[in-house]
């Protein structure tokens, strides 16, 4: 996983998000939210790219939590 706090547009992200590891895709999320950040003050507003990958984390949280809520 990338040492860098924030993950921009042109980094490399993960095509598949399930199967990346809880503690890993916390620490994207955390990079891209700091990149969000970032674009709003700097640039304005947000890449949408930026916006798409925060969605797909935000759905695979979700996704995530509904399994776990099931198991239990």
């Amino acid at each position: 996983m990338s040492e860098k706090l924030h993950l921009t547009p042109e980094d490399a992200f993960p095509e598949d998000l399930s199967v990346v590891k809880d503690k890993d895709l916390q620490v994207l999320d955390s990079q891209i939210q700091r990149q969000l950040d970032y674009e709003y003050v700097a640039e304005g507003g947000p890449n949408p790219e930026t916006e798409f990958r925060h969605y797909d984390l935000d759905e695979e949280f979700d996704e995530r939590d509904n399994r776990n809520l099931k198991t239990e």
